[in-house]
């Protein structure tokens, strides 16, 4: 059917339904020439007749009758089409690739995706996890929509907007006794210390605070994972520093103490995007939510 004008089609649809260029024509809100017009282009694009008249009514030929059926199919297609492409306007449908680390996806966005799944139970959204070199890779490749990273972060194409100031806490054992009210480097440095894996932004914050007090650590272990840090320091393996989301709720912290930092230490977590990236509702709708960490 590669070359049918949809219109055509409908028009020579209703005629035959109504029996009558003229009942089609006030059908379709056009006049009977517009209507006679596209049924005769439709013929000769099929080179065929496909409608006679009988007495007074305009019935379909052989070939018409064929055709009526398979142009239902077509009206079908089409208005299911419409529908929807309506949706994806709407915001009702779609898709939002979604790049951050894995602190933010286990303790941040869990209840940012709940909301909008909520309001738009139509919309994919998926989530990947990474550095920030790597998801800010994947957005400059379009590879993914949109990234929530540790600062920072740069890039030609790239539009960086921070979003949350998320502070480091020291945690221990639930009965661990060593830590000071206020943790300093020198108190943390005297014990075993569990870190990040070397290589993401969080680890290189953690790094460069004990340097600045001359401290050159080496963690007992490096992990690649906020829950396995926990789940060590729990069983007593250790300290850390992690960042404060992962233990601002009480479920999230099982067995552990949390205590701030002396001098105080935090990163800021920003959202990345290509300034070139078109924002379809279900986006701009993910964008404001990550936005609205900055007033939480």
């Amino acid at each position: 059917m590669r070359g049918l004008n949809p219109d055509h089609l409908t028009a020579f649809a209703q005629v035959v339904e109504l029996g009558s260029f003229s009942a089609a024509a006030e059908r379709l809100r056009l006049t009977q020439p517009a209507v006679s017009q596209q049924v005769r282009q439709l013929e000769q694009r099929l080179g065929l007749r496909l409608i006679e008249r009988v007495g007074r009514r305009a019935a379909p030929t052989a070939a018409g009758a064929e055709l009526l059926v398979h142009s239902r199919r077509i009206d079908a297609a089409v208005t299911a089409a419409l529908e929807a492409m309506g949706r994806h306007a709407g915001g009702e449908v779609g898709r939002v690739r979604l790049g951050t680390g894995a602190t933010a996806c286990i303790y941040l966005l869990p209840p940012i995706l709940r909301r909008l799944r909520q309001e738009f139970p139509g919309l994919e959204m998926t989530v990947s996890t990474g550095n920030t070199a790597d998801i800010v890779r994947a957005v400059e490749d379009n590879a993914i929509d949109l990234g929530l990273v540790t600062l920072p972060a740069a890039g030609r194409m790239l539009d960086v907007t921070p979003v949350l100031d998320d502070e480091f806490v020291a945690i221990a054992a639930a009965d661990d006794d060593r830590l000071p009210a206020r943790v300093t480097p020198a108190a943390l440095a005297a014990l075993p210390v569990l870190l990040y894996e070397p290589g993401g932004n969080t680890r290189r914050i953690v790094d460069e605070w004990f340097a600045r007090t001359g401290i050159d650590l080496k963690p007992v272990m490096a992990l690649g994972s906020v829950k396995a840090i926990k789940e060590l320091v729990a069983a007593g393996l250790g300290c850390s520093v992690v960042p404060s989301m992962a233990v601002s709720r009480p479920a999230a912290r099982p067995r552990i103490i949390a205590r701030p930092l002396s001098p105080r230490l935090s990163r800021k977590l920003a959202i990345v995007m290509r300034r070139d990236k078109p924002l379809h509702r279900g986006l701009r709708e993910m964008v404001t939510a990550l936005q609205r960490l900055s007033s939480g």
